[in-house]
């Protein structure tokens, strides 16, 4: 099986498929392959393979491989790429479901026996298969590097010699980006006025970013969050997410927008005992029959259909008319249409947590 991340940009794909089949050889054979790139300048932010002696970086099949070598300085990352004999470490596995379970049997017996524990204690949730949540917290955390990679013995590592970005920063985003004669990228609602080298990014439909008289920077406007860097700061992005954890901030951890099998939801303004949601239910859906201890909700339908119930009693709610839903109430949310329902919510009480919630039937026998 191939190991790989999903974030990396690969422009060849075709050659990607030929390196990893000119890989599996190898790795049927017990090897755990790791695939290389081949460097094309001094850079910090990836760590590196070396080969071992007598190894090629220009090989089309896989080699033997002398260590694993940390993210450099710079003075260090020139002397690996002058040397000839140093690969970007891609992050990239290939090898057979049985080498990796040995090969943590062997150098990481206790991270094993944590999946195992938390393998059988799984639950089916919907189509998701929800691991046991006890063992899995108590897994170190610990990357396949340091937990196998870096102690086996039947390593090899595949050169692959094609353009190759990991996306492993803004930077990055910005390069792979199309750029003005000025080399800015606007992305979305964007607009650059006498910038240079500057990524201008804006992820929702209702903010509008605007820079002036930047160069090298990276500006990053979410529906919950404003990202300003510069360039060379690009790979300090996850100081910030550690400041904002560190604060208890939302947005370290949760997107403003969270999905369902029914739909999704979205809060577009909250208070000390209020909130206001978008709601948007696929046609034939239906939210569980359901109350609340806590609060009491008002929904105004602005776009398709709703079939409401509360308390027993049902009736179809169209566009421009609400309903209000009280305090523990017992009430479904349904969509009869065949186009997507779209309403606003508006929630008060003194807790408006999602939690808050009793289910007494649920097409999607959720826990």
């Amino acid at each position: 099986m191939v190991v790989a991340p999903s974030d990396h940009v690969i422009a060849d794909a075709d050659a990607f498929r030929a390196t990893v089949q000119a890989a599996a050889a190898r790795a049927r054979q017990g090897y755990l392959v790791t695939f290389g790139i081949v460097p094309t300048r001094p850079e910090t932010g990836y760590g590196y393979l070396e080969l071992a002696p007598g190894a090629s970086l220009s090989a089309n099949e896989p080699q033997s491989l002398q260590r694993f070598v940390e993210k450099p300085d710079l003075a260090r990352a020139a002397a690996m790429l002058a040397s000839g004999n140093f690969l970007w470490n891609a992050g990239i596995f290939l090898f057979t479901a049985e080498s990796l379970i040995l090969a943590f049997r062997h150098y990481a017996p206790e991270i094993l026996a944590g999946v195992e524990a938390s393998i059988a204690t799984a639950a089916v949730d919907l189509t998701f298969t929800r691991l046991g949540a006890d063992s899995w917290r108590r897994l170190p955390d610990v990357s396949i590097d340091y937990a196998i990679m870096e102690k086996a013995e039947n390593l090899a590592v595949m050169p692959f010699g094609s353009p190759w970005s990991d996306l492993g920063g803004w930077d990055a985003v910005w390069s792979h980006s199309t750029t003005d004669d000025q080399g800015n990228a606007c992305i979305g609602k964007a607009i650059a006025i006498s910038c240079s080298d500057t990524l201008l990014r804006s992820e929702s439909d209702r903010v509008e970013l605007v820079g002036i008289g930047l160069t090298d920077i990276i500006a990053v406007a979410m529906p919950d969050a404003v990202l300003v860097a510069h360039k060379n700061s690009a790979q300090d992005v996850k100081t910030a997410v550690a400041a904002l954890k560190s604060k208890g901030s939302a947005q370290a951890e949760a997107f403003p927008a969270s999905h369902r099998p029914w739909g999704m939801f979205e809060s577009l303004a909250t208070g000390p005992q209020f909130q206001v949601k978008r709601i948007v239910v696929k046609p034939c859906a239906a939210l569980s029959l359901q109350s609340h201890h806590h609060r009491a909700e008002h929904w105004i339908v602005v776009e398709g259909t709703a079939r409401v119930t509360v308390d027993g009693a049902t009736k179809l709610v169209t566009e421009n008319q609400s309903v209000y839903i009280p305090l523990g109430a017992v009430h479904r949310l349904e969509n009869p249409g065949k186009i997507p329902l779209t309403l606003i919510e508006v929630q008060t009480g003194s807790y408006l947590g999602e939690d808050d919630i009793i289910r007494y039937e649920d097409l999607y026998a959720r826990k």
